[in-house]
Order: structure tokens, then sequence, then C-alpha cells
């Protein structure tokens, strides 16, 4: 089981309430319900990262698209 950590947040009181009801009203605490919506957070932004990743790999790596390699300066100027 994760060690857990507790942390100070300062929210303004209306948002508080507002939090404290959606929790109630699905079942769980404030913890617990930022802790869920923290764990979304991290995990969407490290699936991005990965698709990113992935992404510029397959376009070095592609010739779907007709890609050559440009020529070097020297190969465009022989005469």
């Amino acid at each position: 089981m994760a060690r857990k950590t507790n942390i100070t947040l300062k929210l303004d009181a209306e948002l508080l309430q507002r939090v404290k009801v959606l929790a109630a009203q699905r079942g769980t605490s404030v913890s617990a319900l930022l802790t869920n919506q923290l764990e979304k957070f991290v995990q969407s932004d490290d699936a991005y990262e990965q698709a990113h990743k992935a992404a510029i790999k397959l376009m070095k790596e592609s010739t779907a698209l007709g890609f050559k390699k440009p020529r070097s300066r020297d190969e465009l100027h022989e005469r």
C-alpha cells in the first residue's frame, strides 16, 4: 500500500462547499474525490506524452507520405 501524505489547500469557501456537496452526492469524501481527479489528471498527461513521443517517432521513421531525406548542400550544387 502506498504511503499517504497530507497536504493543505487554500480554497474559496464557496468552491469548498460545492466540492463537499459533490463528494456527498457521490458517496465519498472530499479527499477521495480530489485524489481520484488528480490521478486521472496525471494519467491523461502521461498518456499524452506517450502518444506524442510515438507520433514523433513515426514521423521520423516513416516514408508513407513520400518523405525522403534531403540531399546535402554539396550534393545539390554538384557541377
